[in-house]
């Protein structure tokens, strides 16, 4: 009997996290693109791959921002083949290098006359440094799309009414800033475990969220706002660096039961692109395509102003 009981528990503590943090509710908003402009880091794979094909189904001319370039040809014509949309292209972009970023901003705003939106989605959970000397995460995660935006803000700004939507996630919640690791270590957080390196993907993900919050406030007025969202636990290529017995159990059991598919866990961001009369909700967070409140920390303004100062020194903007 107890063992039944026992069973019973676990089905009903399964089913109902299963429904907090992995279902996903479908975004079925109608809104049409033709004329706008999307970009979208990371677009080759994953949830970047599946939010291009929701963003050019619904008409847009979508740049896959990416670092492989045979990979993001791939995409395209796997992409404009699903869609329809043959407005769909591969620019080169590695948030791992500054110099990388810069050229990408340069070539974009040479080559395109718009901007609507800007999706940064790229992200990573691996060891190593970038070749700027910042720890690969806080590099990738944070401070290559702190700089991309910076360098496109007055062309969204130009074609407001328009968003920049950070894709975070619900880890940003057990995340911390420590600002002496940063300015002394230029990194996240210390060592190379897979725990230390989730420890790091973590306090990247609160980097975003507080990203958004402060470049909301800094954008009052200009009719560009951003969101900041967790995209649900999906079955993507994040893990790929992390080579240990974490990523092992990982792939044989967690993700079975645990993680949703990538097009499911496009679904927020597509919400945050894309769903009308939300501006009044710029620099907020959503999961599940729901408003959600974030921790204290997360919300601070003293925090958030802190961190962009140093995210423009570790960049090269000031």
């Amino acid at each position: 009997m107890f063992l039944l009981i026992f069973i019973v528990a676990l089905l009903i503590a399964y089913f109902i996290t299963h429904r907090i943090f992995v279902h996903r509710r479908t975004f079925n908003g109608t809104a049409k693109l033709y004329g706008k402009t999307v970009i979208v880091t990371g677009g080759n794979v994953g949830i970047g791959k599946a939010t291009a094909a929701g963003i050019a189904m619904r008409g847009a001319r979508v740049i896959l921002a990416c670092r492989s370039k045979q990979r993001g040809e791939e995409a395209v014509r796997d992409l404009i083949q699903e869609t329809g949309n043959d407005g769909i292209i591969f620019m080169q972009l590695d948030l791992a290098s500054l110099k990388s970023v810069r050229a990408f901003a340069e070539n974009f705003l040479k080559s395109e006359s718009r901007l609507d939106l800007l999706i940064n989605n790229a992200g990573l959970a691996s060891p190593g440094r970038t070749e700027d000397g910042l720890g690969m995460i806080l590099g990738v995660n944070h401070i290559g799309p702190f700089l991309l935006t910076n360098l496109l803000l007055d062309r969204l700004k130009e074609c407001a009414p328009s968003r920049v939507v950070n894709v975070s996630s619900y880890g940003h919640d057990v995340g911390t800033i420590d600002f002496d690791c940063i300015t002394t270590h230029r990194r996240l957080a210390l060592g190379s475990s897979d725990a230390d390196l989730f420890k790091a993907y973590t306090h990247s993900k609160l980097c975003n969220v507080l990203f958004t919050h402060e470049l909301a406030k800094r954008l009052e007025g200009t009719n560009v706002t951003s969101y900041s969202l967790h995209p649900g636990s999906v079955r993507s290529e994040l893990g790929r660096d992390i080579n240990e017995w974490f990523t092992r159990i990982i792939k044989a059991f967690v993700s079975k039961l645990w993680a949703t598919d990538t097009v499911s866990g496009a679904q927020t961001t597509l919400y945050c692109a894309l769903q009308e009369d939300i501006e009044h909700l710029s620099g907020r967070y959503f999961s599940d395509s729901q408003l959600v409140q974030v921790k204290p920390e997360a919300r601070d303004d003293g925090i958030s102003k802190k961190l962009w100062e140093i995210s423009e020194k570790l960049s090269g903007m000031a």
